[in-house]
């Protein structure tokens, strides 16, 4: 049955088979308790009834335009997918809460499932309608979350249609990338690991995340190609750059937020 009305209400019509195959990602656990969403806010957030809004785990969707700006794309894509997956499992959906509960606007961190048990970041994922991200210690279906994405990437769905990863020099601005680059330096001080891309982007890990790292492979990062992403910041705005120092700066927040290339 939802498989049907998904069909029908759905902005991407998508085979049955294939969309069962996506739900295999990130199976639900049992007792979930259903709650009702009063509407979807973007791609990623839910306000409740209830009047909590709900920050999905692991999915970072376009952002659609505010103040001006223009839609990203796939933006509208993605809210509309997930309006078509709220309204498919009947307005309700279960919560899975993060081990950390909120986020600092005060939305409730939580795995979203549909009436059938779907994982539904998996299910975006899975549709290339936003990109997985890892933000310890709300970590637990980073593996799944994974793989649902790779799966959107190899079959170049949605966002993967056309490459999103930005080269390290060709970062302009703030807010979330996927970016790449060569390693030219990795330095470990007091401020934790940090791991220059040809002078253009700092990955930084903090010292009260190097726990989850393995130190000694980002040490042994200097030479290589990697793939980092989160959310890049405008070190010249906050009055902590120094001369010679790249200006913009990417916190790393779990190691899944970084691969070597293949």
């Amino acid at each position: 049955m939802l498989m049907k009305k998904a069909s029908l209400v759905g902005a991407f019509f998508m085979s049955a088979i294939w969309l069962s195959a996506a739900q295999a990602f990130c199976p639900a656990p049992s007792g979930l308790t259903p709650v009702a969403v009063q509407r979807v806010v973007d791609g990623d957030t839910l306000r409740l009834s209830d009047g909590r809004s709900v920050r999905m785990i692991g999915l970072n969707t376009p952002e659609l335009g505010k103040k001006g700006r223009s839609d990203e794309p796939f933006a509208v894509a993605a809210r509309r997918r997930l309006e078509a997956l709220v309204a498919a499992s009947d307005g309700r959906v279960g919560l899975l809460p993060g081990k950390e509960g909120k986020d600092h606007y005060g939305r409730t961190l939580a795995h979203v499932y549909g009436a059938d048990g779907a994982n539904l970041e998996a299910q975006m994922l899975a549709e290339g309608l936003g990109f997985q991200v890892a933000v310890a210690p709300n970590v637990d279906l980073v593996a799944c979350q994974q793989a649902a994405e790779r799966s959107a990437r190899q079959a170049g769905l949605g966002i993967w249609r056309q490459s999103p990863v930005l080269k390290a020099e060709q970062i302009n601005a703030s807010g979330f990338a996927v970016l790449s680059g060569r390693v030219s330096k990795v330095q470990r001080n007091r401020g934790g690991v940090w791991i220059e891309l040809q002078d253009a982007v700092v990955l930084r890990v903090a010292p009260n995340l190097l726990g989850s790292f393995d130190a000694a492979a980002l040490e042994r990062l200097q030479g290589k190609q990697i793939e980092a992403r989160g959310w890049v910041l405008d070190r010249s705005r906050r009055g902590g750059l120094k001369e010679g120092q790249p200006r913009w700066m990417l916190p790393l927040t779990d190691p899944a937020m970084l691969q070597v290339a293949q």
